[in-house]
């Protein structure tokens, strides 16, 4: 009789002995192999549930050469807008039968390199990655030694799979509506320009100005850190030091909102005195009680896009480069007047 109560692992041939069935039969109903019929899979699965059984998963990836696993490597988890994706990435990837490894780098180049080294090291089958982009070093890495997908952020003349939004028309398409609003002194808070998203972006909002045929002022363009904390400073500073400006186009939401916040702090009102823009449109996912106005991409459509391409080239080793832009729209809320 088998002891549930002992603290040795529950195997196959406990199954087997208790469910009447061969180890092979066991091993074969558990994985879901079409010569074992569904009467017998269902008797071995609740059998092996009765008696606690876990799958040995290393053991698993040593038979088949996989490890269901894939690292998901973003910037800052702290941004909503990196925890709706993880949490769409992850449903898909669950429902392809994989397991995620979710590691945070801090847009720091230093801790994208540990976290690759360390998802190799732990033999995951491939690497969702949003780059810091410092240079290309680290991307080099992946391509020596793992399939991988970027989203968010490309490399240009590079072959690397991506899916990212169209940052230069929303760039354009934020600019242009505050613009056609009245807004003449746009405070543009923007990510560092070797990021390609914050480069586009920039590229977009000038092109807008141009149109106007008003000069980009450089001195209403700052270029920020884009984790946490990046635009609250920023803004007072910008205020108190008398730049004179009457709208934001902040890099991204959790940045608008910082701003808000800001202005609030020194007396202003958003909209009334200035309008605020953001970019990801994460209250489309979350609930926040002041609406922003911000530019959107489809975020469920990003991710299932990320996890498909990346699946492809592990199971089907599919070489083609998939490269993806996905539509933006403007989304008009109250933080702009």
């Amino acid at each position: 009789m088998i002891n549930n109560k002992s603290s040795r692992p529950v195997t196959l041939k406990d199954i087997a002995l208790k469910a009447g069935y061969s180890v092979n039969t066991v091993s074969r109903a558990l994985s879901d192999k079409n010569d074992i019929s569904d009467k017998t899979k269902k008797l071995v699965r609740e059998v092996a549930n009765e008696l606690g059984y876990i799958n040995n998963s290393v053991a698993t990836s040593l038979r088949s050469g996989y490890t269901k696993t894939i690292s998901i490597i973003l910037g800052d988890i702290s941004n909503p807008m990196f925890s709706i994706l993880v949490k769409e990435m992850e449903v898909f990837l669950r429902q392809k039968g994989y397991t995620s490894l979710i590691l945070n780098t801090d847009e720091s180049f230093i801790q994208e390199k540990k976290a690759i080294t360390s998802s190799i090291s732990k033999k995951v089958d491939g690497i969702i990655i949003c780059p810091t982009q410092k240079d290309d070093s680290n991307i080099k890495l992946l391509k020596q030694n793992i399939p991988y997908v970027l989203i968010g952020r490309r490399f240009y003349n590079d072959t690397s799979d991506y899916v990212i939004t169209n940052d230069f028309e929303g760039g354009y398409i934020a600019t242009k509506y505050l613009l056609e609003k009245g807004h003449s002194k746009i405070l543009n808070l923007v990510g560092p320009q070797y990021i390609s998203s914050a480069k586009e972006r920039l590229e977009g909002s000038r092109k807008a100005l141009l149109e106007k045929n008003i000069e980009p002022n450089f001195t209403l363009t700052k270029e920020i850190k884009i984790v946490s904390g990046g635009a609250y400073k920023t803004v007072q500073k910008a205020f108190k030091e008398g730049l004179k400006f009457d709208s934001i186009f902040a890099f991204n939401d959790l940045l608008a909102w910082e701003s808000i916040l800001a202005l609030n702090n020194l007396g202003l009102d958003v909209p009334n005195d200035v309008s605020v823009i953001g970019y990801d449109n994460i209250q489309s996912k979350l609930f926040f009680p002041f609406p922003l106005t911000t530019v959107s991409a489809s975020k469920t459509k990003m991710a299932k896009m990320t996890v498909e391409i990346l699946l492809n080239k592990i199971e089907k080793k599919d070489n083609k480069t998939h490269n993806a832009v996905l539509d933006v729209d403007l989304v008009i809320r109250n933080s702009t007047k």
